[in-house]
């Protein structure tokens, strides 16, 4: 499953210019133990207790469901008729089984060759989502058929079988039949064994009107009309493979849809709303592509005949990898030639990679439990990347890699409520915390460093071996670890353990001596922490694969060593006095490095003559604004590093130091200053604006295009004139129909002029909103609407996020874009949340949509009282699943406030001095 995000928030921090001598050390250690009993004092450290929890009992148990459901489009009921091959392992007189918002009208048993048993009660463990059939006599040992009876609800939450809205081409509203089942809704369409490890083969029938497209996870085999209604068909699909209940799917609608074939002889088909077929061409291009590379890759060939992609109107998560029928929102499937930007056919093309990985790691061989999911998303959200790196060598996706998922990964990993990897689940009520950056982004990040440990070779060998001894079953972590052992021959399980049960990653401290013609690295380990340097008393450590570079071959290691305790010494044979030396190159090792002053003063200049690699020169801005957010170096040293990046041309490195300095303007709203730090962007971000212009030059690509709007979209939030000026003229013409603009600057353009506009651009906005044919030019929108600054606009467009205007998983955006958006917006944002809580909550049901509004919402607060607020809150409104945002929230705003109160006043007279002496390009 993809979470969809409307980009990842690519927040982070930085770097010690040298070790602070003992009287500064002990000040940071007793500020950071300050920190951290202030975090105690509010409740923020510690977790609450979990839910008791007992797995289903393995007495009985499925191996082949036959489902026929029969939804109502129109009532929002749904009819089913379940009959279950079952094993009776042990003798029993009653079948307990998952069931959640289903009514059971009759249920009995038939013992293979013998007389059926009618189930005389049926006990609902709302709370556990189960049920209970008693039988009056007891089940023996044996196969048998479980026939039950029942009625459903469509629901309108986003999850297990729902109803989704959608408009006809001639406007009339109706509403498809649609499923979202991880992790723990298929009880919810039928009742059945919901865990991963619990397997079966499924024959689904829908009954259906006969106008209808109707797709599960399977090829169509019979199509036939009903019995009692001549306008409705019964559709049946072949038998699945053995799967989880979890990636069963089914959907009911109007579509249309565009097909191929792969070279291996897969149907792949992509279906749209109607009319949109031509938007589906892309992703059946990127689709058609990605199903050889992975059968080459794992050396297993996809295992069903067909493969269907579906855009669904209605949709919580990003998208969803059922197998053979993997479901996406709009925006991650479409893709329309005239009107998607750049940014849009490079998300597709990911989220299509990611999925499709899926139809191997997570579906052919499926996690033994939701503890491992980070197995199932980690991995594919590591290779969706080698996926598109192998489709689009154009993207330089891999350096965005860093920025998109790595950074963000140790953003939130450097907290006290942070997690581990693998975190132990069980009540189903904490699955939904686990999908986040560290189970994703930081899951993808070890298994890259991984890979580059291992070699792509022996990688996927291992992978293979894998698949092959798993195919059809379930595995652990530790099965994987164990396979790619026996294919490299190295100490894989030991090395991974230390990085997926624990939290939390390495700063590693090097200083350097030059010993006649070699070079003495002197490297020390220790937990980095947002809040300062570490004080606890067992100091975690890390295995670490560390790659060391030097101004000689930038590009290529010149050692590569396993850091396997807290310091050790290098010698680097033959690097002469002028030459620097950088540790992690290509940003592949997850730790973050501090270098001695000199080490990092020898550094600076390949930033600025670009002698260093793209992604290195991200990476070591991106430790430098890390450890100044977390107090070891000054903020003030940072700002000086950025300006180092003048000549920058690779879009990646703009996108981060972009993401950083928002971070810092967030920061810096709450003071009297603002206008100082929108100036230094404006300073930093000129140049490349002015090479770029507005228009695209002959011979640009991809990244350019990414580029220019990044830029002018930066420029224009600051309020440059003279990109003011240009994106009101442009807008002026794009409303009156003279001149639309081109989709990569719709973005920077709708920003810039209602962020300095007032009711009028806002109503003209609604208007384009409003007339917008296609979801992706929808929520472009409704991201920037939260830019306005007049208290009465924010508080439109707070109210417009709930209208029906807006679709219910794109409300979060909406609220969040306010809240990101000024002051005084992040204040009416939440006071907003407050206000209609429970409209919020109810509406998302508790998903992981409710921890994402949150965290939007709040983060960017920096007053010790508000963390206090952020807690109270939510201790009289629970949200479970969220639980763990929560506190990572309330951390943050403590973190901030602590570092406003740090560097305030420095960055003031910085910024200050810089405008009475502007520096030199």
């Amino acid at each position: 499953m993809w979470l969809a995000a409307a980009a990842p928030s690519l927040a982070r921090r930085l770097l010690f210019l040298g070790p602070p001598p003992p009287p500064l050390l002990l000040l940071l250690l007793s500020r950071s133990s300050r920190r951290r009993r202030r975090l105690h004092s509010l409740g923020l450290a510690a977790m609450p207790e979990k839910r008791p929890f007992e797995r289903l009992p393995a007495d009985v148990s499925p191996i082949n469901y036959s489902l026929c459901l029969k939804p109502d489009l129109l009532d929002f009921t749904f009819e089913g008729k379940l009959e279950a091959a079952a094993q009776v392992r042990q003798a029993t007189n009653q079948i307990v089984m998952n069931c959640a918002d289903i009514d059971i009208i009759t249920a009995s048993y038939a013992p293979e060759g013998d007389e059926e048993i009618h189930a005389t009660g049926f006990n609902y463990q709302n709370e556990d989502e189960k049920v209970t059939l008693s039988f009056p006599s007891t089940l023996q040992t044996g196969t048998g058929t479980l026939k039950i009876d029942f009625v459903g609800e469509l629901n309108d939450k986003m999850k297990g079988f729902y109803r989704s809205k959608y408009t006809t081409p001639s406007g009339e509203v109706r509403y498809a039949a649609v499923t979202q089942f991880e992790a723990t809704d298929a009880r919810r369409a039928f009742p059945c064994w919901d865990e991963p490890a619990i397997k079966a083969t499924f024959d689904i029938s829908l009954v259906v009107p006969k106008d209808r497209v109707a797709l599960s996870n399977m090829n169509v085999i019979d199509r036939k009309p009903y019995p009692d209604d001549e306008n409705v068909v019964e559709v049946k699909f072949a038998r699945t493979p053995v799967m989880s209940t979890y990636l069963v799917a089914f959907v009911v609608g109007e579509y249309d849809f565009v097909e191929t074939r792969s070279k291996d002889g897969v149907c792949v088909r992509v279906y749209t709303p109607v009319g949109k077929a031509e938007q589906g061409k892309f992703a059946l291009e990127v689709a058609a592509k990605t199903l050889p590379f992975y059968k080459d890759y794992f050396n297993v060939p996809y295992p069903l005949p067909k493969i269907d992609l579906i855009a669904i109107a209605d949709f919580a998560a990003g998208a969803m990898e059922n197998w053979g029928l993997v479901t996406y929102r709009e925006t991650a499937l479409l893709i329309d030639p005239k009107n998607s930007c750049s940014s849009s056919r490079q998300w597709v093309a990911l989220v299509v990679g990611h999925e499709l990985a899926h139809q191997w790691f997570g579906n052919l061989v499926t996690m033994e439990w939701w503890t491992h999911l980070w197995l199932n998303e980690g991995f594919a959200s590591w290779i969706e990347y080698l996926c598109v790196d192998h489709c689009f060598p154009e993207y330089d996706i891999w350096t965005q890699f860093v920025s998109a998922d790595y950074t963000r990964a140790q953003e939130l990993d450097a907290l006290d409520n942070s997690h581990p990897i693998e975190v132990s689940v069980g009540h189903p009520a904490e699955v939904d915390e686990i999908f986040d950056a560290i189970s994703y982004s930081k899951g993808a990040s070890v298994i890259r460093m991984l890979h580059d440990y291992i070699g792509d070779k022996d990688f996927k060998k291992g992978m293979n071996m894998y698949l092959t001894k798993f195919q059809q079953k379930n595995a652990a972590t530790e099965d994987l670890w164990e396979s790619l052992e026996n294919a490299s021959g190295k100490p894989i399980a030991a090395v991974m353990n230390t990085w997926t049960k624990q939290m939390g990653f390495p700063l590693i401290y090097v200083e350097a001596e030059q010993v006649e013609d070699d070079r003495l690295l002197r490297l020390s380990q220790r937990k980095f922490c947002a809040s300062g340097p570490y004080v606890g008393e067992d100091c975690p450590q890390w295995m670490v694969p560390i790659t060391i570079s030097t101004s000689e071959d930038p590009n290529h290691a010149k050692l590569k060593i396993l850091m396997d305790k807290p310091e050790m010494n290098v010698v680097l044979k033959n690097v002469k006095p002028d030459q620097w030396v950088k540790l992690n190159l290509g940003t592949v090792g997850f730790y973050r490095t501090q270098y001695s002053s000199a080490m990092l003063e020898s550094l600076l200049p390949g930033i600025r003559d670009l002698s260093l690699p793209p992604v290195d020169r991200l990476g070591l801005q991106n430790d430098l604004f890390s450890l100044a957010r977390a107090g070891i170096i000054s903020t003030v040293e940072v700002l000086k590093v950025m300006e180092a990046f003048v000549n920058e041309p690779n879009y990646t490195v703009w996108s981060d130091l972009s993401c950083n300095l928002g971070i810092l303007s967030t920061l810096l709203s709450h003071t009297d200053f603002y206008e100082e730090i929108q100036e230094f962007v404006k300073d930093v971000f000129s140049p490349i604006g002015e090479r770029l212009g507005w228009d695209p030059k002959p011979g640009e690509g991809h990244l350019d295009a990414l580029l220019r709007g990044l830029v002018l979209g930066k420029l224009g939030k600051a309020g440059h004139k003279a990109t003011l000026e240009e994106a009101r003229r442009r807008f002026k013409d794009h409303v009156e129909g003279k001149q639309i603009l081109s989709a990569d600057l719709r973005s920077p353009v709708y920003l810039t002029v209602l962020k300095h506009g007032d009711g009028t651009t806002l109503d003209i906005m609604l208007k384009l909103h409003k007339q917008a044919d296609m979801q992706e030019e929808k929520n472009r929108i409704e991201r920037v609407l939260g830019a306005t600054l007049s208290p009465e606009l924010i508080q439109k467009v707070l109210t417009f996020a709930l209208s029906e205007e807006v679709r219910p998983q794109d409300t979060v955006s909406v609220i969040g874009g306010v809240a990101g958006g000024s002051k005084h917006g992040r204040k009416a944002a939440w006071k907003f949340i407050k206000d209609n809580w429970e409209e919020l909550y109810n509406r998302y049901q508790g998903g992981f949509l409710i921890s994402r509004l949150i965290k939007l919402s709040v983060e960017g607060f920096a007053v010790d009282k508000m963390a206090g607020e952020v807690k109270a809150f939510f201790e009289s409104h629970p949200a479970p699943s969220a639980e763990r945002t929560i506190q990572q929230c309330c951390e943050n705003i403590l973190l901030n406030a602590a570092w406003l109160k740090r560097d305030a006043e420095s960055i003031h007279q910085y910024l200050l001095q810089r405008k009475a002496s502007p520096p030199t390009a």
